[in-house]
């Protein structure tokens, strides 16, 4: 199992922890330090449309007009820590975030 986000994200850490509690191998793939493919973040935004840009984020708030106007893959291309947190890759399935239905599936 590979979670995308960012090491000090507190949401990625109590994935991890909770996946690796639950008995999963689980991997942590920091974006900022290993950046996504193309196919990757193509395959999240396939799966997530709009939904993978985290637009309450510091980073979103922080881009100019002309930024966010830019398709969804070349946001998170440019400024990975836009993408919500966190994507889950759980064999061919992808989840995003931590929230109850998410742990109900995997947990």
């Amino acid at each position: 199992m590979i979670v995308y986000g960012l090491k000090a994200c507190d949401t990625c850490r109590k994935a991890v922890k909770a996946l690796q509690g639950a008995g999963h191998e689980v991997r942590l793939v920091d974006v900022r330090a290993e950046p996504l493919s193309a196919a990757q973040i193509e395959a999240f935004v396939a799966a997530f449309g709009e939904k993978i840009v985290n637009r309450r984020s510091t980073t979103w708030r922080g881009l100019s007009e002309e930024d966010r106007a830019l398709p969804e893959a070349e946001i998170i291309a440019a400024h990975p820590s836009v993408m919500k947190r966190p994507v889950i890759e759980a064999g061919e399935t992808l989840y995003l975030g931590w929230d109850a239905g998410v742990r109900d599936a995997l947990i």
